[in-house]
């Protein structure tokens, strides 16, 4: 995108627009914040400069909200072709990236001011903080008061072998989960690692639900206890009813079947639907579920069972060998786009198909990528990370678990 001198034209008479109309003019790309507040405290030259900055950003918004409108648009007739076994082609997506901004920028000070007014006001007044995202106390409190459910908190290490004996019963290997965990945590990870929070030092603030080894949100702990919850249940029933079992054990895991039991039956009143699970993760019932990924018992099944049923799925659509790499890659986008990605077609094009604009912008690894990019940088990083300790000593557990199922068999 060059700034033409029509542009620049165009600009010019937006300033003058501005200038005459000033006490309507919004900043639509800044969430439609009012500027005339602003604008009013700034001497003649800054006032200048920034009615310059203001029409050239809000002339780019635009562009940038017409791009990501052709990308939704082209999701959309994708998602009618795919419905009717039709054939989708190289024209059917938008092989670009979203424009870059090349108009004029505000000095330093100017932006700054700027960014204080954004944080503080808007069209309709003083801007409310945002609300804080819920974090592990908040889950576990539901948890609680919703099912009186207080999850078993286990050694690490151990947690990490009852994953990994989880994971080979089910067929899968140790690069598939270990990889994975080593990208979704940075090889750090700990049972009750929370998305934005650091593991070991544990400083930050979340930055979304994701949860555990796999990072799972709080829409997939319910989408998978429906699907699995009974048999959790049985699960946790035959550990309870093994000969030998202590008695603060056995009591433990009656405690737990009754709680998971209450969970069991409220996920199966809600639709089966990614929506439904979504708006139902943000109550308290639905948050209440959330911490069964931190339970030494039902955690590592839980995870392995998210990343099984996705494994199972690519052989399904016939891609039976399908690495760690292209397992992120469907954990990352979602099972049905990551398996689009991986199409002859899909791994040429350009990110911004497959994600959400929201989704785009804000993962780092994604923006500015083809489909065989985004693969390349996962399978870049995972290498990097799966020199980290807690990737080291999952696949230290890994190997003892293998030997253990060597010896019983």
């Amino acid at each position: 995108m060059l700034w033409t001198a029509q542009r620049r034209k165009l600009i010019a008479l937006a300033c003058c627009l501005f200038a005459l109309f000033a006490t309507g003019w919004t900043d639509a790309a800044m969430a439609r914040r009012d500027a005339n507040g602003f604008i009013a405290k700034l001497a003649a030259d800054e006032r200048r400069v920034f009615e310059a900055y203001l029409a050239a950003k809000t002339f780019y918004d635009a562009e940038v909200d017409a791009f990501w409108g052709k990308v939704e648009s082209k999701r959309k007739k994708r998602r009618q072709k795919k419905k009717t076994g039709a054939v989708i082609i190289t024209a059917d997506y938008v092989n670009a990236y979203p424009p870059a901004y090349d108009g004029p920028t505000l000095p330093k000070a100017l932006a700054k001011a700027w960014s204080d007014y954004l944080s503080e006001y808007d069209a309709m007044g003083p801007v409310k903080p945002p609300a804080e995202l819920p974090s592990i106390p908040d889950y576990l409190r539901e948890a609680e008061a919703q099912y009186g459910f207080v999850p078993d908190r286990i050694a690490e290490r151990e947690f990490k072998r009852r994953y990994a004996r989880e994971a080979l019963r089910l067929g899968l290997n140790g690069d598939q989960v270990v990889r994975v965990y080593a990208l979704e945590t940075s090889g750090l990870g700990t049972a009750d690692m929370q998305a934005g929070i650091h593991p070991i030092r544990k400083t930050g603030k979340p930055i979304s639900s994701a949860l555990g080894y796999a990072q799972l949100l709080a829409a997939n702990s319910v989408n998978e206890l429906q699907k699995h919850g009974p048999t959790f249940l049985k699960r946790l029933q035959e550990l309870a009813r093994e000969p030998g079992i202590e008695p603060a054990r056995r009591s433990a895991l009656e405690r737990k079947i009754v709680a998971l039991n209450k969970m069991v039956k409220r996920v199966a009143r809600v639709p089966q639907r990614w929506s439904s699970h979504q708006s139902f993760a943000k109550t308290g019932a639905g948050m209440g579920i959330h911490p069964i990924n931190i339970d030494g018992d039902i955690g590592p099944w839980l995870q392995v069972m998210k990343l099984k049923g996705i494994h199972d799925m690519a052989v399904r659509a016939g891609r039976a060998d399908i690495g760690p790499t292209e397992l992120e890659l469907m954990n990352l986008a979602g099972p049905g786009t990551g398996l689009e990605m991986l199409t002859s077609v899909g791994l040429t094009m350009s990110t911004v198909n497959f994600f959400s604009r929201r989704g785009y912008e804000r993962n780092t690894i994604v923006r500015g990528k083809t489909s065989r990019g985004l693969l390349e940088a996962l399978s870049t990083r995972m290498d990097d990370n799966v020199k980290n300790s807690g990737a080291i000593e999952f696949y230290e557990v890994f190997a003892e678990a293998q030997r253990e199922q060597r010896a019983e068999n």
